[in-house]
């Protein structure tokens, strides 16, 4: 029979000393991040608002300014303009246009202004055009996918586990989902279809780590009979906390190279991605595990129960 005895390499005491805190930490952001949310808004893509984006490449390198004022002096004064990848690749985003005809012709006057405006060639590399009923229709649909996937988890880790683990489950998930979202809004970062998808990823990828201290917890509950809720739970945590790091180092390994070489399209996703990664490590142990012990999760609740007539001696009749 094993008992708390047993030696373990790390002894951190994450349930006891650093929990209240934490909580006090991650209480605080958050709120921050909530009130920052209405106050600053989102920098929504072209997914979310509707509008032309054009990706247009000069042989030289261009200054933005130069071509904000070629698309002044035609009356788009309103564009996003941006560099794409490198110096001479230039990204940009007119606002909603009514009618596809008129956004088809809107993109042509735009090439023909940065045209005459340019002593080299210009290249249209690329035209998109979303309306902006489609986008209005895909910011409630992204909103739903991450409404039903808390829904699924929560129903998930009840079933699995127990409710209270289901509880701190959805809370870390949210605690994840909501700070990738505000840092995005407070620093008014591009927010688009991509960013969402990040977010589900980063929701699963925490729910991950989540599900193994879960697991880990439940078998020492079973298998130490001695030892009071947070010792036991500290001593789960401190037994995956090896394993924690190594698969979150490693995560970053390529969330890094691709932020730093995947040019403009995947700069976002790998943001709020390592952004996820970082927080989703955290929220694991503080906040999932921490809201389970917090409500009172026990030995008796994860014990499995016997069934009616079972013998006790494990005799055969």
């Amino acid at each position: 029979m094993r008992d708390l005895s047993v030696v373990n390499e790390l002894n951190i005491d994450f349930m006891g000393k650093l929990m209240r805190p934490a909580l006090f930490l991650s209480g605080t952001v958050i709120l921050l991040l909530i009130i920052a949310i209405p106050i600053r808004g989102f920098n929504l893509g072209l997914d979310f608002t509707g509008g032309t984006i054009l990706e247009v490449g000069y042989e030289q390198p261009v200054d933005l300014g130069e071509v904000r004022s070629a698309l002044a002096t035609e009356g788009f004064s309103g564009a996003t303009v941006q560099h794409f990848g490198s110096l001479t690749d230039v990204l940009i985003r007119l606002a909603p246009q009514e009618g596809e005809e008129a956004s088809a012709e809107l993109s042509q006057q735009v090439f023909d202004a940065l045209n005459q405006a340019s002593a080299g060639k210009v290249d249209l590399r690329r035209v998109e055009y979303v309306g902006p009923q489609v986008g209005e229709e895909l910011r409630e649909q992204g909103g739903l996918a991450i409404l039903f996937a808390l829904i699924g988890i929560l129903a998930y880790v009840a079933l699995r586990f127990e409710w209270r683990f289901a509880v701190g489950a959805v809370i870390a998930t949210m605690h994840d989902a909501i700070f990738v979202v505000g840092i995005f809004s407070l620093f008014h970062l591009p927010f688009d279809l991509t960013i969402l998808a990040a977010i589900l990823a980063v929701v699963g990828y925490s729910l991950n780590d989540t599900i193994v201290i879960f697991d880990r917890i439940r078998e020492n509950f079973r298998k130490i009979r001695k030892g009071t809720v947070i010792e036991i739970t500290n001593l789960s945590v401190n037994q995956t906390l090896s394993r924690t790091i190594m698969t979150s180092f490693t995560t970053l390994i390529v969330l890094v190279a691709l932020y730093a070489f995947g040019g403009e399209a995947l700069s976002g996703f790998s943001l709020a991605l390592i952004i996820g990664v970082f927080v989703g490590t955290y929220s694991t142990v503080f906040m999932a595990t921490a809201a389970a012990v917090k409500l009172g999760v026990s030995r008796a609740n994860l014990l499995p129960v016997p069934k009616e007539g079972a013998e006790t001696d494990g005799s055969l009749p």
